[in-house]
């Protein structure tokens, strides 16, 4: 068997040992949450005036089990960046080395944080704007997967991008974008953010802006840390080189 060979299947053996732990420990959080998931669940639908109401038997089982996977998923974030982190070690200098074990923990933070500003903040004012639109024409009843799958809709997709000014700081740190470059293709972000928050909103204008505002200040807010970063780039080469 030839060297090439036998670096492919060390690479393939390393990689199914990562991805074991990473669903060992999912498995291992799944099973924590859901012993507790009846308090989780009505720590969730504490604020709602009514009752959610069920269709079908097995209605309560899927959230029950949705729940216990988005939560595990959200814990186990620091061990999924770890493991990949682990895997590409060989691969990175030790600077990079440095500069990225660095951002696993901001990763955790700022996923989890994305999650509290959808669930506090934009879930409960669309929650009250669409509610509202039709309080006396109609009779309010949500069902537990309408409701989670807007919970879901309302947080998840705000966890991801809350990644945002990370990411732009990683491939600003390693030399593959530049502040710059993001100033010059800024109407271009505009317009992919002004897209990806009519995506995950609900079809209403007021919906949209909610999500689209926080994107905007996010891509400005990454702008200005990847200043921060690219300075700091520039003065480690010059003393590197000088």
């Amino acid at each position: 068997m030839s060297d090439g060979t036998m670096n492919i299947l060390d690479h393939l053996d390393e990689l199914r040992k990562r991805i074991i732990i990473t669903v060992g420990v999912f498995l291992s959080l799944f099973i924590l949450v859901f012993v507790f998931i009846r308090d989780i669940y009505n720590w969730f639908v504490k604020d709602l005036n009514e009752p959610l109401t069920i269709l079908g038997p097995l209605d309560i089982l899927w959230v029950y089990f949705t729940l216990a996977g988005v939560i595990a998923l959200t814990l186990t974030i620091p061990v999924i960046v770890f493991q990949i982190w682990l895997f590409v070690k060989p691969a990175l200098t030790k600077r990079e080395q440095r500069v990225t074990l660095v951002y696993i923990p901001a990763s955790f933070l700022l996923f989890v944080g994305g999650l509290f500003f959808g669930y506090f903040v934009v879930m409960p004012l669309v929650l009250n704007f669409l509610t509202g639109l039709g309080q006396d024409m109609f009779q309010t009843m949500y069902t537990p997967d309408r409701y989670f799958h807007f919970v879901m809709r309302m947080t998840v997709p705000f966890s991801v991008l809350f990644e945002l000014p990370l990411v732009v700081m990683l491939l600003t740190s390693l030399g593959i974008i530049t502040p710059s470059g993001m100033k010059k293709n800024r109407k271009y972000a505009y317009f992919v953010i002004v897209v990806v928050s009519v995506l995950i909103s609900p079809p209403d204008f007021i919906s949209d802006v909610l999500v689209i505002i926080p994107l905007l200040f996010l891509y400005e807010l990454s702008i200005n840390l990847a200043t921060v970063v690219y300075r700091r780039k520039l003065k480690k080469d010059q003393k590197k080189w000088s």
